[in-house]
């Protein structure tokens, strides 16, 4: 029997607060003093629906053999949604890590009527192996999304022919990672026209080594501190001088020229944008269980690493914690961006706000985040305006790494149960501080051991929807249908000379007396590409006043464009707005 507090006996109440902290407790329920009949307010409308079956996604994540504890089954896999062949509709491409011998990557076309086909076969996209992440952008600037996989011990990168085919050019490109790559990002770092790629790797995993749980001291998965840390990868895009291949680029390792192979560490998630105002991409690293990397652009082709004095490498306590997702974004909306990134069960997810620019404070508490209905070990997450309000919300996925007592899910084998938790979602109430849907919301109810979470407009209605990634288990599709609260924009912003989006782009959106700003680089959360488009939840208001656009390379670099109607996806062009005074 669960006992209950008073302030626990009055949330009953006011909704169905009490059904979390009754799991397990059979025949226990909410009662008034009065009578034995529950009280209970009616549910919350929903924010997500799972219509994955309703639209034909059908993908069962291949972990690989049940039973040989192999780190890397634990860890992976993420997953794209990009527009492959330029319809203005979101595809998906799903990976697998079973090994060589496993299942084959996924490529889905969203089809007109917004269900999906697997036009996987004949893709060139339909390998094995032990793949982690996916990143997404154009390399030869051909106006075509290519693609990079990571995987343990290989990457591959894939070029995109224009006719659904995609042509591995890894070999001529020139790039090479021996290591285990994890989550990786196209950017622009030297603001020459070309995107460059930064590959995060993990740590040098020996399969010899094998690892029990303390309690039990049965098998279990390795932690990342009984192996050595390996260096971020960094790979410089010299255009297209190799000729054997149509539209093939060259690549150049310059990581050690670059300053990251100084400071090597357990890396996982990655973000790219200006962490410090001067215009130019800089790189956050989420490190397991190690202080966190904020390797800070010089313009000079180099790097210098300065999470921790600027705030980022530790939580509030001093502490490394281990981080795994990243996701950025105006929280409290004073016009910088924040980081938040997800931890073990264990620990507290962390929000870092920024302020002044250049600086982070953990602001978990204060936002709170540091007390949830339930904890759970994160990975994939999410910043967005779900609703409309003219605030981001968060999302993020779990799943356990280290075997525990797990909720049980629907066609889970006995093997992956112990590591199942659910899935957490939370509402923003305008001034940062958050409140807490997970366990009223269907994405609140999926437990599994969840992995990637990527993010897109996928039926163009204006509202984000929610890919999940589940190991050994469904990808899940959710429909966004949560009660909005206000209007909306869509932002694609493109570089006709670089025939691209506009990667790095900084976008300001002016209405209703605010100013909303997002950044173009769809390389976040964990393993996973995400909608390229820049989206904007407005509140109430009805008119876009201007949109600036602060472009990533080259002079003139801002440029005001202007508004209209709401509840609209735009286009903006280099080259068609006026001067920014």
């Amino acid at each position: 029997m669960v006992s209950l507090t008073i302030m626990d006996t009055l949330r009953c109440f006011w909704g169905r607060w009490c059904l979390s902290l009754l799991v397990g407790s059979v025949g226990v329920g909410c009662h008034s003093s009065a009578s034995n009949s529950a009280v209970e307010a009616p549910v919350p409308p929903a924010w997500f629906q799972d219509v994955t079956e309703k639209v034909g996604l059908h993908f069962i994540h291949d972990a690989g053999p049940v039973g040989d504890y192999f780190m890397p089954h634990i860890m992976g896999s993420g997953a794209a949604l990009f527009d492959f062949n330029n319809d203005d509709r979101l595809d998906i491409y799903l990976l697998h890590n079973g090994g060589p011998k496993g299942a084959r990557n996924r490529l889905y076309q969203q089809m007109p009527d917004g269900t999906f086909r697997d036009v996987s076969e004949g893709s060139g996209l339909d390998l094995a192996g032990y793949h982690m992440g996916v990143a997404v952008g154009d390399v030869n600037n051909d106006g075509r999304a290519d693609l990079l996989v990571t995987a343990y011990k290989e990457v591959h990168l894939f070029l995109n022919s224009g006719n659904g085919f995609f042509i591995d050019i890894t070999k001529e490109s020139g790039l090479a990672d021996p290591l285990w790559s994890t989550s990786a990002a196209f950017f622009d770092y030297d603001r020459d026209g070309w995107l460059d790629i930064v590959v995060i790797n993990y740590l040098e995993y020996d399969p010899s080594r094998r690892c029990t749980e303390e309690a039990s001291q049965q098998s279990d998965f390795c932690g990342p501190n009984v192996f050595q840390g390996t260096a971020t990868y960094l790979f410089h895009n010299l255009g297209p001088q190799n000729k054997r291949t149509a539209g093939a680029v060259c690549f150049q390792d310059v990581t050690a020229s670059s300053g990251l192979s100084q400071k090597p560490s357990i890396g996982l998630g990655v973000a790219c944008a200006d962490f410090n105002g001067d215009g130019w991409p800089d790189i956050l690293i989420a490190n397991d269980s190690r202080p966190n990397h904020l390797w800070i652009n010089q313009r000079d082709g180099t790097f210098r690493e300065e999470a921790m004095v600027r705030g980022l490498a530790y939580n509030g306590h001093g502490m490394a914690q281990a981080n795994m997702g990243i996701a950025v974004g105006d929280i409290d909306g004073d016009g910088l961006f924040d980081v938040f990134i997800t931890h073990l069960t264990e620990e507290t997810n962390t929000l870092w706000q920024q302020g002044p620019r250049g600086l982070f404070q953990d602001r978990t508490a204060a936002a709170g985040l540091a007390a949830p209905r339930w904890r759970g070990t994160g990975f994939g997450t999410v910043a967005a305006d779900f609703n409309h309000d003219g605030a981001l919300d968060l999302a993020l996925v779990n799943g356990r790494v280290i075997r525990r007592p797990g909720q049980g899910s629907v066609g889970l084998g006995s093997f992956w149960q112990p590591y199942a938790e659910r899935n957490q979602l939370f509402a923003n109430d305008g001034l940062g501080r958050f409140r807490d849907l997970s366990p009223t919301d269907p994405f609140g109810q999926l437990t599994a051991v969840s992995r990637g979470l990527a993010c897109g407009d996928m039926d163009g209605d204006g509202a984000l929807d929610l890919l999940v990634t589940t190991l050994a288990g469904p990808a899940r599709l959710y429909r966004n249908v949560a009660p909005k609260q206000g209007h909306w924009l869509s932002v694609r912003v493109l570089d006709p000379a670089h025939h691209r989006d506009a990667y790095g782009a900084v976008v300001t959106v002016h209405a209703g007396g605010r100013r909303w700003q997002g950044i173009l680089s769809p390389a976040y959360s964990y393993l996973c590409s995400n909608d390229p488009r820049v989206h904007f939840g407005l509140g109430a208001a009805d008119r876009v006043d201007s949109i600036q656009v602060r472009w990533p390379d080259g002079e003139d670099v801002e440029e005001i464009f202007p508004g209209g109607t709401v509840d609209r996806q735009v286009v903006l062009r280099r080259g068609e707005g006026g001067k920014a005074h």
